[in-house]
């Protein structure tokens, strides 16, 4: 198993790359602002080919390389479908004025081909099995991805839950009662060994957040 992943340089927004091994087909996950010099770096390194992209959530900090990355190789991208507007309408989930100017983009569109994902949708891409749960709060089409592998359970967990933190709510389509409500159904059911790799900052475990975590012992 492959996983690889590397923070953009504006906003430290981390783009996840997941593949069965080298030379194999792979996952893209939130590709962030000014991430394709590198992502094709690590993709040519490793000797992959992307299948399509997974986004947890419709912030542009998390989408704004998604139609550059989908675009050049023909690909999907899978976001959840309260979100889906943000990908040509950036400025509504941060709520910013229509045509604000964005790390120097003023136009965004959408891929030519997305896929709306539900909770609870199982998928299988580049021979990786993965489940979708909605877990809103942050947004209310935020995600989190599931990932089975043969060792330990994984979790892409966007910007739900961090290390010693949980994503923020004060933004359009946040809500701290959302948030509780998918930090306790979807996130504290999980097993104490699934490592989550977040949206921002180090990757942790469910354990050590169980443990540790202001936000979920607070729960």
């Amino acid at each position: 198993m492959l996983i690889a992943g590397f923070p953009s340089d504006a906003t430290a927004t981390n783009c996840w790359v997941v593949a069965p091994g080298a030379g194999e087909q792979c996952i893209v996950i939130d590709p962030g602002i000014g991430v394709t010099g590198e992502l094709d770096a690590l993709i040519a390194e490793q000797r992959l080919h992307p299948v399509a992209v997974l986004l947890t959530h419709g912030h542009f900090d998390h989408t704004f390389s998604v139609l550059p990355v989908c675009q050049a190789r023909d690909i999907p991208a899978y976001i959840h479908a309260a979100d889906r507007a943000q990908l040509s309408d950036p400025w509504s989930g941060v709520g910013m004025p229509v045509g604000t100017p964005l790390f120097g983009s003023l136009t965004f569109a959408e891929p030519d081909d997305v896929i709306e994902l539900a909770d609870g949708d199982a998928f299988s891409l580049a021979g990786l099995e993965f489940t979708a749960r909605h877990a809103p709060g942050h947004t209310s089409g935020s995600l989190v991805f599931g990932l089975s592998t043969p060792d330990v359970p994984t979790l892409f967990s966007g910007d739900v839950l961090f290390a010693g933190s949980v994503g923020r709510v004060d933004l359009p389509g946040g809500s701290w009662d959302d948030m509780a409500a998918s930090l306790r159904s979807v996130i504290l059911p999980l097993a104490d060994e699934t490592v989550v790799h977040t949206g921002h900052g180090p990757s942790t475990t469910i354990g050590r957040e169980r443990a540790t975590n202001p936000y979920l012992q607070d729960l």
